[in-house]
C-alpha cells in the first residue's frame, strides 16, 4: 500500500543521530547502529520525541551514502562521542507513506519522485560529483520492528524538503 503523495509543513525539530557512510544494501548497519544509538539515549535519560529516522545527506546509489540514524528530541540536547546533535529544517516537504518492508522503499521513492515531476516540484538538493546532497530527506519509521515482526504491516514515511 502506498498513500497518495502530498505536501506537508514541518517545523524545525532538534534531533540526535549517528552519522555513517555506507554502501547498498545497508541493513547490517541499521542492525548495528540503532541499538548503539538507543543505548546512548537511555544512558543519558533522553526520550525520542517521535519515530526513528534515517536522514539521507548524500546519495550515490552505486557508491556511498552519507546517512544519519537517529530520532527527533523534544528540545536541543548535546551529543557526544558518535552521537551528533542537529536541527531538522522546517518548511514544505513532499511526503508519502508506504506499508511493507524495505523492499517497498524503491516503489515509494519512485512514486514520490514521479509525483514531484508531474507537479513541477523541485527538491531542496544539489547534484554534486559525489552524489545528490539533500537539504533534508528523511525516512520516518512509524512501526517498531521489535514490536511488529511482520514487515508487511510496517508503516514508513518518506519526506523530502521542497526547494524555496
Amino acid at each position: 500500500m502506498l498513500s497518495e503523495p502530498k505536501i506537508i509543513e514541518r517545523p524545525p525539530q532538534p534531533y540526535l543521530a549517528i552519522r555513517e557512510t555506507v554502501t547498498m544494501p545497508f541493513g547490517q548497519v541499521v542492525d548495528r547502529v540503532y541499538p548503539e544509538f538507543f543505548a546512548w539515549l537511555a544512558r543519558h535519560g533522553v526520550a525520542p520525541a517521535d519515530a526513528p529516522i534515517i536522514k539521507y545527506n548524500l546519495i550515490d546509489m552505486d557508491g556511498e551514502l552519507e546517512l544519519e540514524f537517529g530520532a527527533p528530541v523534544a528540545s536541543a540536547v548535546e551529543g557526544d562521542g558518535r552521537v551528533i546533535a542537529g536541527v531538522l529544517p522546517g518548511g514544505r516537504f513532499g511526503s508519502i507513506t508506504w506499508q511493507g518492508g524495505y523492499d517497498k522503499l524503491i516503489d515509494a521513492n519512485g512514486a514520490l519522485i514521479d509525483w514531484a515531476r508531474r507537479e513541477g516540484i523541485r527538491w531542496d538538493m544539489e547534484e554534486t560529483p559525489k552524489g545528490d546532497r539533500f537539504g533534508c530527506r528523511l525516512e520516518i519509521y512509524r512501526t517498531d520492528p521489535g514490536q511488529e515482526p511482520d514487515s508487511s504491516k510496517w508503516l514508513t514515511d518518506v519526506v523530502i524538503r521542497i526547494a524555496d
